[in-house]
Protein backbone atom coordinates (compact mmCIF):
# COMPACT_ATOMS: atom_id res chain seq x y z
CA UNK A 1 0.00 0.00 0.00
CA UNK A 2 2.80 1.87 -0.02
CA UNK A 3 3.00 4.94 -2.57
CA UNK A 4 7.11 4.11 -4.19
CA UNK A 5 7.32 6.20 -7.46
CA UNK A 6 5.30 9.08 -8.97
CA UNK A 7 3.19 8.62 -11.62
CA UNK A 8 2.96 11.46 -14.10
CA UNK A 9 -0.77 11.90 -15.93
CA UNK A 10 -1.59 13.96 -18.60
CA UNK A 11 -4.97 15.37 -19.83
CA UNK A 12 -4.80 15.73 -23.62
CA UNK A 13 -8.26 16.81 -24.29
CA UNK A 14 -11.26 14.67 -24.94
CA UNK A 15 -12.39 13.55 -28.78
CA UNK A 16 -15.93 14.02 -28.54
CA UNK A 17 -19.11 14.18 -26.13
CA UNK A 18 -19.13 12.00 -22.81
CA UNK A 19 -21.03 10.06 -22.37
CA UNK A 20 -22.41 6.52 -20.30
CA UNK A 21 -23.50 5.58 -16.76
CA UNK A 22 -21.36 4.90 -13.93
CA UNK A 23 -21.09 4.16 -10.04
CA UNK A 24 -18.22 6.27 -8.67
CA UNK A 25 -16.57 4.55 -5.36
CA UNK A 26 -18.18 4.27 -2.27
CA UNK A 27 -18.18 6.70 -0.16
CA UNK A 28 -15.29 7.57 1.67
CA UNK A 29 -16.54 9.06 5.22
CA UNK A 30 -18.89 6.33 5.35
CA UNK A 31 -16.90 3.63 4.48
CA UNK A 32 -14.67 4.49 7.35
CA UNK A 33 -17.38 4.95 10.08
CA UNK A 34 -18.64 1.82 8.72
CA UNK A 35 -15.65 0.08 9.49
CA UNK A 36 -14.84 1.77 12.96
CA UNK A 37 -18.31 1.14 14.59
CA UNK A 38 -18.03 -2.29 13.22
CA UNK A 39 -15.19 -3.05 15.31
CA UNK A 40 -16.72 -1.38 18.21
CA UNK A 41 -19.90 -3.26 17.82
CA UNK A 42 -20.66 -6.46 19.17
CA UNK A 43 -21.63 -9.31 16.56
CA UNK A 44 -21.12 -8.89 13.09
CA UNK A 45 -21.08 -5.76 10.13
CA UNK A 46 -21.51 -6.56 6.59
CA UNK A 47 -20.62 -4.03 4.40
CA UNK A 48 -21.79 -3.41 0.74
CA UNK A 49 -20.18 -1.21 -1.41
CA UNK A 50 -16.75 -0.05 0.57
CA UNK A 51 -14.56 1.79 -0.58
CA UNK A 52 -11.60 -0.04 -1.61
CA UNK A 53 -9.31 2.80 -1.34
CA UNK A 54 -5.85 3.02 0.46
CA UNK A 55 -7.27 5.47 3.41
CA UNK A 56 -9.75 3.36 4.11
CA UNK A 57 -7.79 0.09 3.64
CA UNK A 58 -5.43 1.96 6.08
CA UNK A 59 -8.57 1.93 9.03
CA UNK A 60 -9.52 -1.88 8.08
CA UNK A 61 -5.81 -2.85 9.07
CA UNK A 62 -5.90 -0.44 11.92
CA UNK A 63 -9.08 -1.89 13.09
CA UNK A 64 -7.48 -5.71 12.58
CA UNK A 65 -4.63 -4.50 14.72
CA UNK A 66 -6.92 -3.57 17.53
CA UNK A 67 -8.17 -6.80 17.70
CA UNK A 68 -11.33 -6.69 15.42
CA UNK A 69 -11.78 -9.03 12.42
CA UNK A 70 -12.13 -7.83 9.15
CA UNK A 71 -12.82 -10.06 6.33
CA UNK A 72 -12.78 -9.41 2.78
CA UNK A 73 -15.06 -11.87 0.67
CA UNK A 74 -14.79 -12.51 -2.97
CA UNK A 75 -18.11 -10.81 -4.31
CA UNK A 76 -16.37 -7.65 -2.58
CA UNK A 77 -18.66 -7.60 0.43
CA UNK A 78 -16.52 -6.97 4.06
CA UNK A 79 -17.73 -8.29 7.35
CA UNK A 80 -16.33 -6.72 10.57
CA UNK A 81 -16.36 -9.08 13.84
CA UNK A 82 -16.70 -6.23 16.73
CA UNK A 83 -14.76 -6.44 19.80
CA UNK A 84 -17.58 -4.20 22.02
CA UNK A 85 -17.01 -0.34 23.38
CA UNK A 86 -14.13 -0.43 25.57
CA UNK A 87 -12.48 -3.60 24.21
CA UNK A 88 -10.52 -3.00 21.86
CA UNK A 89 -6.95 -4.33 22.15
CA UNK A 90 -3.54 -2.63 22.25
CA UNK A 91 -1.64 -2.81 19.17
CA UNK A 92 1.70 -4.80 19.05
CA UNK A 93 3.25 -2.07 16.82
CA UNK A 94 3.00 1.27 15.53
CA UNK A 95 -0.56 1.85 13.36
CA UNK A 96 0.34 3.76 10.22
CA UNK A 97 -2.66 5.93 8.94
CA UNK A 98 -1.32 6.51 5.01
CA UNK A 99 -2.62 9.39 3.59
CA UNK A 100 -5.67 9.34 5.68
CA UNK A 101 -6.66 12.86 7.82
CA UNK A 102 -9.76 11.48 8.31
CA UNK A 103 -8.67 7.75 9.46
CA UNK A 104 -5.78 9.53 12.05
CA UNK A 105 -8.49 11.91 13.37
CA UNK A 106 -11.34 10.23 14.23
CA UNK A 107 -9.31 6.71 15.46
CA UNK A 108 -7.59 9.24 18.27
CA UNK A 109 -10.65 9.45 19.52
CA UNK A 110 -11.48 5.92 19.88
CA UNK A 111 -8.01 4.98 21.17
CA UNK A 112 -8.82 8.28 23.83
CA UNK A 113 -11.84 6.11 25.24
CA UNK A 114 -9.39 2.80 25.44
CA UNK A 115 -6.77 2.09 28.74
CA UNK A 116 -4.70 1.13 25.90
CA UNK A 117 -1.33 2.78 24.61
CA UNK A 118 -1.07 3.04 20.66
CA UNK A 119 0.89 5.21 18.27
CA UNK A 120 0.20 6.57 14.84
CA UNK A 121 2.32 7.48 12.19
CA UNK A 122 1.11 7.85 8.36
CA UNK A 123 2.87 9.48 4.95
CA UNK A 124 4.82 12.90 4.55
CA UNK A 125 1.46 14.69 3.73
CA UNK A 126 -0.51 13.26 6.77
CA UNK A 127 2.66 13.84 9.12
CA UNK A 128 2.56 17.90 8.16
CA UNK A 129 -1.14 17.40 8.98
CA UNK A 130 -2.67 19.30 12.25
CA UNK A 131 -3.60 17.36 15.03
CA UNK A 132 -4.01 19.11 18.35
CA UNK A 133 -7.56 19.93 17.10
CA UNK A 134 -8.10 16.88 18.45
CA UNK A 135 -4.96 16.00 20.76
CA UNK A 136 -7.21 19.17 22.70
CA UNK A 137 -10.59 17.89 23.79
CA UNK A 138 -9.35 14.18 23.79
CA UNK A 139 -7.31 15.69 26.58
CA UNK A 140 -10.13 16.45 28.36
CA UNK A 141 -11.63 13.90 28.32
CA UNK A 142 -8.55 11.85 30.60
CA UNK A 143 -6.48 10.49 27.30
CA UNK A 144 -2.52 11.48 27.02
CA UNK A 145 -1.04 12.40 24.13
CA UNK A 146 2.51 13.05 23.05
CA UNK A 147 3.42 14.47 19.53
CA UNK A 148 5.53 16.31 17.50
CA UNK A 149 5.82 20.00 17.21
CA UNK A 150 2.39 21.55 16.08
CA UNK A 151 0.67 18.09 17.32
CA UNK A 152 2.20 16.86 14.85
CA UNK A 153 2.11 12.95 13.86
CA UNK A 154 4.15 10.30 14.88
CA UNK A 155 1.47 10.65 17.62
CA UNK A 156 1.43 8.71 21.07
CA UNK A 157 -1.81 7.91 23.06
CA UNK A 158 -2.46 6.69 26.12
CA UNK A 159 -6.30 6.29 26.71
CA UNK A 160 -8.54 7.21 29.61
CA UNK A 161 -9.00 4.41 32.16
CA UNK A 162 -11.83 6.32 33.70
CA UNK A 163 -13.00 8.20 30.63
CA UNK A 164 -14.99 11.77 30.79
CA UNK A 165 -17.82 12.62 29.00
CA UNK A 166 -17.43 15.49 26.79
CA UNK A 167 -18.59 19.21 27.02
CA UNK A 168 -17.46 20.56 24.06
CA UNK A 169 -17.85 23.25 21.79
CA UNK A 170 -16.10 22.87 18.15
CA UNK A 171 -14.08 25.76 17.40
CA UNK A 172 -13.45 25.22 13.46
CA UNK A 173 -16.38 23.60 10.97
CA UNK A 174 -14.84 19.89 11.07
CA UNK A 175 -16.64 16.92 10.78
CA UNK A 176 -13.68 14.81 11.89
CA UNK A 177 -12.86 17.04 15.25
CA UNK A 178 -16.76 16.66 16.42
CA UNK A 179 -16.50 12.75 15.68
CA UNK A 180 -13.50 11.95 17.46
CA UNK A 181 -15.06 13.76 20.33
CA UNK A 182 -18.12 11.58 19.73
CA UNK A 183 -16.23 8.33 19.06
CA UNK A 184 -14.42 8.98 22.60
CA UNK A 185 -17.57 9.75 24.58
CA UNK A 186 -18.88 6.25 23.66
CA UNK A 187 -16.67 4.74 26.68
CA UNK A 188 -17.40 7.28 29.20
CA UNK A 189 -20.67 7.23 31.14
CA UNK A 190 -23.07 9.59 30.69
CA UNK A 191 -24.23 12.30 28.33
CA UNK A 192 -21.38 13.71 26.07
CA UNK A 193 -22.15 17.35 24.29
CA UNK A 194 -20.98 18.27 21.08
CA UNK A 195 -21.43 21.67 19.58
CA UNK A 196 -20.87 22.75 16.58
CA UNK A 197 -21.62 26.53 15.59
CA UNK A 198 -21.46 25.71 11.65
CA UNK A 199 -23.17 22.10 10.54
CA UNK A 200 -20.69 19.74 9.18
CA UNK A 201 -21.23 16.10 7.25
CA UNK A 202 -23.47 13.89 10.04
CA UNK A 203 -22.11 10.44 8.98
CA UNK A 204 -20.55 9.83 12.67
CA UNK A 205 -24.45 10.84 14.03
CA UNK A 206 -26.44 8.90 11.48
CA UNK A 207 -24.53 5.67 12.07
CA UNK A 208 -24.26 5.89 15.50
CA UNK A 209 -27.68 5.70 15.85
CA UNK A 210 -28.23 2.69 13.62
CA UNK A 211 -26.03 0.78 15.38
CA UNK A 212 -27.88 1.48 18.63
CA UNK A 213 -26.55 4.49 20.11
CA UNK A 214 -28.85 7.15 21.55
CA UNK A 215 -27.83 10.76 20.23
CA UNK A 216 -29.84 13.94 20.13
CA UNK A 217 -29.40 16.76 17.78
CA UNK A 218 -31.04 19.92 18.44
CA UNK A 219 -31.04 23.00 16.14
CA UNK A 220 -29.47 26.14 17.84
CA UNK A 221 -29.13 29.91 16.76
CA UNK A 222 -27.93 31.05 14.09
CA UNK A 223 -27.65 27.65 12.69
CA UNK A 224 -25.53 25.76 14.56
CA UNK A 225 -26.03 22.27 16.07
CA UNK A 226 -25.92 20.58 19.65
CA UNK A 227 -25.61 17.10 19.52
CA UNK A 228 -25.86 15.22 22.98
CA UNK A 229 -24.58 11.13 22.61
CA UNK A 230 -25.62 8.68 25.24
CA UNK A 231 -22.53 7.01 26.53
CA UNK A 232 -21.69 3.16 27.08
CA UNK A 233 -24.33 1.90 24.76
CA UNK A 234 -23.73 -1.65 23.30
CA UNK A 235 -23.85 -1.47 19.51
CA UNK A 236 -25.05 -4.23 17.62
CA UNK A 237 -23.74 -5.43 14.13
CA UNK A 238 -25.77 -4.42 11.47
CA UNK A 239 -25.66 -4.49 7.76
CA UNK A 240 -24.63 -1.32 5.69
CA UNK A 241 -24.61 -0.32 2.19
CA UNK A 242 -22.08 2.48 1.44
CA UNK A 243 -23.40 4.89 -1.12
CA UNK A 244 -21.06 6.23 -3.86
CA UNK A 245 -19.34 8.86 -3.01
CA UNK A 246 -20.55 12.34 -4.25
CA UNK A 247 -16.90 13.60 -3.56
CA UNK A 248 -16.04 11.80 -6.22
CA UNK A 249 -19.34 11.47 -8.30
CA UNK A 250 -18.23 16.05 -8.56
CA UNK A 251 -15.30 14.62 -11.15
CA UNK A 252 -17.44 13.17 -14.09
CA UNK A 253 -19.71 15.56 -12.80
CA UNK A 254 -18.13 18.68 -13.94
CA UNK A 255 -16.13 17.07 -16.80
CA UNK A 256 -19.81 16.28 -18.26
CA UNK A 257 -20.45 19.71 -17.53
CA UNK A 258 -17.55 21.66 -19.59
CA UNK A 259 -17.22 19.23 -22.52
CA UNK A 260 -19.39 20.07 -25.00
CA UNK A 261 -22.19 17.75 -25.68
CA UNK A 262 -21.78 15.11 -23.12
CA UNK A 263 -24.58 13.48 -20.89
CA UNK A 264 -23.65 11.16 -18.54
CA UNK A 265 -25.70 9.42 -15.55
CA UNK A 266 -23.95 8.76 -11.71
CA UNK A 267 -25.81 5.76 -10.24
CA UNK A 268 -26.37 6.00 -6.66
CA UNK A 269 -24.59 8.92 -4.93
CA UNK A 270 -24.92 9.84 -1.61
CA UNK A 271 -26.89 13.08 -1.53
CA UNK A 272 -26.68 13.76 2.10
CA UNK A 273 -28.02 17.26 2.61
CA UNK A 274 -24.55 17.99 4.39
CA UNK A 275 -22.57 16.97 1.91
CA UNK A 276 -24.12 18.71 -1.15
CA UNK A 277 -23.03 22.25 -1.36
CA UNK A 278 -21.46 21.66 -4.25
CA UNK A 279 -24.46 20.18 -6.39
CA UNK A 280 -26.18 23.25 -5.33
CA UNK A 281 -23.52 25.46 -6.48
CA UNK A 282 -23.60 24.00 -9.80
CA UNK A 283 -27.39 24.36 -10.22
CA UNK A 284 -26.95 28.11 -9.25
CA UNK A 285 -24.21 28.08 -11.90
CA UNK A 286 -26.74 26.94 -14.34
CA UNK A 287 -25.49 23.83 -14.45
CA UNK A 288 -28.12 21.02 -16.17
CA UNK A 289 -28.51 18.52 -12.92
CA UNK A 290 -30.86 15.81 -12.98
CA UNK A 291 -31.73 14.05 -9.74
CA UNK A 292 -34.06 11.14 -10.26
CA UNK A 293 -35.18 7.75 -7.83
CA UNK A 294 -34.26 9.29 -4.80
CA UNK A 295 -34.27 6.91 -1.84
CA UNK A 296 -33.08 6.19 1.66
CA UNK A 297 -30.26 3.53 2.59
CA UNK A 298 -29.22 2.99 5.41
CA UNK A 299 -30.28 6.54 7.20
CA UNK A 300 -28.25 8.44 4.20
CA UNK A 301 -30.12 9.93 1.09
CA UNK A 302 -29.14 8.34 -2.09
CA UNK A 303 -29.77 9.46 -5.56
CA UNK A 304 -29.02 9.07 -9.79
CA UNK A 305 -27.96 11.67 -11.38
CA UNK A 306 -27.93 12.70 -15.11
CA UNK A 307 -25.78 15.75 -15.63
CA UNK A 308 -25.77 17.16 -19.15
CA UNK A 309 -22.88 20.04 -20.48
CA UNK A 310 -24.25 23.51 -19.69
CA UNK A 311 -22.49 27.12 -20.10
CA UNK A 312 -22.06 27.98 -16.74
CA UNK A 313 -22.16 31.72 -15.15
CA UNK A 314 -19.87 32.70 -12.29
CA UNK A 315 -21.67 32.47 -8.77
CA UNK A 316 -20.72 34.15 -5.43
CA UNK A 317 -20.37 30.78 -2.62
CA UNK A 318 -21.34 32.15 0.55
CA UNK A 319 -18.87 31.01 3.72
CA UNK A 320 -21.86 29.45 5.59
CA UNK A 321 -21.79 26.52 2.17
CA UNK A 322 -18.09 25.65 2.75
CA UNK A 323 -18.31 22.91 5.11
CA UNK A 324 -21.13 21.27 3.07
CA UNK A 325 -18.72 20.75 0.16
CA UNK A 326 -15.17 21.16 1.61
CA UNK A 327 -13.61 18.58 -0.29
CA UNK A 328 -15.28 20.11 -3.63
CA UNK A 329 -13.49 23.44 -3.77
CA UNK A 330 -10.49 21.90 -6.20
CA UNK A 331 -13.20 20.80 -9.03
CA UNK A 332 -15.41 23.14 -9.03
CA UNK A 333 -12.68 25.93 -9.16
CA UNK A 334 -12.33 23.87 -12.43
CA UNK A 335 -16.13 24.87 -13.39
CA UNK A 336 -15.42 28.29 -12.42
CA UNK A 337 -12.25 28.53 -14.69
CA UNK A 338 -14.95 27.37 -17.76
CA UNK A 339 -17.59 29.78 -16.61
CA UNK A 340 -18.78 33.09 -17.97
CA UNK A 341 -17.69 36.03 -14.89
CA UNK A 342 -16.00 35.62 -11.55
CA UNK A 343 -16.83 32.99 -9.25
CA UNK A 344 -16.14 33.77 -5.63
CA UNK A 345 -15.58 31.30 -3.41
CA UNK A 346 -15.88 32.45 0.41
CA UNK A 347 -13.96 31.68 4.13
CA UNK A 348 -11.64 28.90 2.89
CA UNK A 349 -9.34 28.80 5.25
CA UNK A 350 -9.86 24.69 6.12
CA UNK A 351 -8.02 24.32 2.64
CA UNK A 352 -4.88 25.63 3.85
CA UNK A 353 -4.53 22.33 5.85
CA UNK A 354 -6.05 19.80 4.08
CA UNK A 355 -3.72 16.77 2.14
CA UNK A 356 -1.69 19.87 1.08
CA UNK A 357 -2.70 23.83 1.11
CA UNK A 358 -5.16 22.98 -1.54
CA UNK A 359 -6.30 26.87 -1.67
CA UNK A 360 -2.44 28.11 -2.87
CA UNK A 361 -2.47 24.69 -5.06
CA UNK A 362 -5.39 25.63 -7.19
CA UNK A 363 -4.85 28.73 -7.61
CA UNK A 364 -1.01 28.24 -8.45
CA UNK A 365 -2.38 25.54 -10.91
CA UNK A 366 -5.10 27.26 -12.55
CA UNK A 367 -3.07 30.24 -12.87
CA UNK A 368 -0.44 27.67 -15.00
CA UNK A 369 -3.11 27.01 -17.12
CA UNK A 370 -3.65 30.46 -18.09
CA UNK A 371 -7.07 31.30 -15.53
CA UNK A 372 -6.70 34.88 -14.11
CA UNK A 373 -7.18 33.75 -10.32
CA UNK A 374 -6.85 35.90 -7.60
CA UNK A 375 -6.98 35.06 -3.46
CA UNK A 376 -8.20 37.47 -1.42
CA UNK A 377 -7.81 36.56 2.57
CA UNK A 378 -9.06 33.13 2.78
CA UNK A 379 -11.55 33.71 -0.47
CA UNK A 380 -10.38 32.04 -3.60
CA UNK A 381 -11.87 34.42 -6.94
CA UNK A 382 -11.55 32.52 -10.43
CA UNK A 383 -12.43 34.92 -13.14
CA UNK A 384 -13.97 33.02 -16.15
CA UNK A 385 -14.05 34.47 -19.90
CA UNK A 386 -17.10 31.23 -20.53
CA UNK A 387 -14.01 29.68 -22.91
CA UNK A 388 -11.70 27.33 -20.96
CA UNK A 389 -8.11 28.39 -20.33
CA UNK A 390 -5.53 27.21 -22.87
CA UNK A 391 -3.97 24.54 -20.35
CA UNK A 392 -0.46 23.79 -21.60
CA UNK A 393 1.21 23.51 -18.09
CA UNK A 394 2.84 20.92 -15.53
CA UNK A 395 0.26 21.25 -12.23
CA UNK A 396 2.37 20.51 -9.16
CA UNK A 397 -0.10 17.98 -6.89
CA UNK A 398 1.56 18.28 -3.38
CA UNK A 399 0.46 14.29 -2.78
CA UNK A 400 -2.97 15.29 -3.06
CA UNK A 401 -5.75 13.01 -4.44
CA UNK A 402 -8.58 16.23 -5.90
CA UNK A 403 -6.04 18.17 -6.66
CA UNK A 404 -4.37 15.77 -9.10
CA UNK A 405 -8.30 14.65 -10.49
CA UNK A 406 -9.30 18.49 -10.71
CA UNK A 407 -6.76 19.08 -13.32
CA UNK A 408 -7.51 15.63 -15.27
CA UNK A 409 -10.37 16.99 -15.93
CA UNK A 410 -9.68 20.65 -16.85
CA UNK A 411 -7.64 19.23 -19.33
CA UNK A 412 -10.44 17.61 -21.02
CA UNK A 413 -11.41 21.13 -22.71
CA UNK A 414 -8.12 23.37 -22.65
CA UNK A 415 -6.63 23.46 -26.10
CA UNK A 416 -3.27 22.32 -24.82
CA UNK A 417 -2.54 19.52 -22.83
CA UNK A 418 -2.53 19.82 -18.87
CA UNK A 419 -0.16 16.87 -16.98
CA UNK A 420 0.14 16.41 -13.53
CA UNK A 421 3.71 15.45 -11.72
CA UNK A 422 2.05 12.82 -9.63
CA UNK A 423 -1.26 11.20 -9.85
CA UNK A 424 0.09 8.16 -7.77
CA UNK A 425 -1.90 9.07 -4.60
CA UNK A 426 -5.26 9.13 -6.84
CA UNK A 427 -5.96 5.92 -5.36
CA UNK A 428 -6.39 6.44 -1.41
CA UNK A 429 -10.15 7.70 -2.50
CA UNK A 430 -10.92 7.24 -6.48
CA UNK A 431 -9.03 3.80 -7.33
CA UNK A 432 -9.76 3.53 -11.22
CA UNK A 433 -10.62 6.72 -11.92
CA UNK A 434 -8.17 6.82 -14.87
CA UNK A 435 -9.70 3.72 -16.58
CA UNK A 436 -13.65 5.11 -15.42
CA UNK A 437 -13.37 8.25 -17.08
CA UNK A 438 -11.45 6.75 -20.11
CA UNK A 439 -15.09 4.68 -20.10
CA UNK A 440 -16.76 7.86 -20.49
CA UNK A 441 -14.45 8.98 -23.21
CA UNK A 442 -12.45 11.34 -21.52
CA UNK A 443 -8.73 11.44 -22.33
CA UNK A 444 -6.75 10.71 -20.25
CA UNK A 445 -2.64 8.87 -20.41
CA UNK A 446 0.15 8.02 -17.91
CA UNK A 447 3.75 7.91 -17.70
Amino acid sequence: MSHASTLRMTATGADGPLSGSIRVPGDKSISHRAVMLGALAVGETTITGLLEGEDVLRTAAAMRALGATVTRHEDGTYTVAGRGIGALAEPADVLDMGNSGTAARLLAGILAGHPIFAVMTGDASLRRRPMKRVIDPLSALGASFWAREGGRLPLAIRGAASPLPADYTVPVASAQVKSAVLLAGLSAPGISRVVENTPTRDHTELMLRGFGATVMVNAMKEGGREILLTGQPELTGRPIAVPADPSSAAFPAVAALIVPGSSITLEGVGMNPLRAGLYATLAEMGADIEIHDERDEAGEIVADLTVSSSPLTGVDVPASRAASMIDEFPILAVAAACASGTTRMRGLAELRVKESDRLAAIATGLAACGARVSIEGDDLLVHGTGAPPRGGATVETHMDHRIAMSFLVLGQVTAEPVAIDDGGFIDTSFPGFADLMRGLGAAITEG
